[in-house]
């Protein structure tokens, strides 16, 4: 199965989006783009993987390559970048172990 994600971060104004395939429902390649360095190099930390093993990612104790990679190198103001739960996302859906469905995060101030 294959999946597509657009991410859009937010105030910093990056784009991000990344087409993820599966052919056994298990083993999961990303193949993503972006205007932003640090998800530039997120890309390259999960592309070195072969694949991406995606009952391993939803396992609570497994290793987890894409929120692990996420860690390491998205620092800073980036810790809290929506890109990661994106990809995660979309690795889901390509595995089969979730219907695409858009998910929303809206942000505000309260008074």
């Amino acid at each position: 199965m294959k999946a597509m994600v657009e991410i859009d971060a937010g105030v910093c104004g990056f784009k991000t989006t990344a087409r993820v395939k599966s052919d056994d429902s298990q083993s999961v390649t990303f193949d993503i783009r972006s205007n932003c360095d640090k998800i530039a190099k997120l890309a390259k930390a999960i592309g070195e993987k072969d694949s991406i093993d995606a009952y391993q990612e939803i396992n609570p104790g497994g290793p987890a390559v894409i929120m692990t990679a996420a860690q390491e190198v998205l620092t800073g103001c980036c810790a809290g970048c929506a890109v990661p739960v994106g990809l995660f996302k979309a690795m889901q859906v390509a595995a089969g172990l979730a219907l695409p469905k858009d998910i929303t995060i809206k942000l505000g101030k309260e008074a």
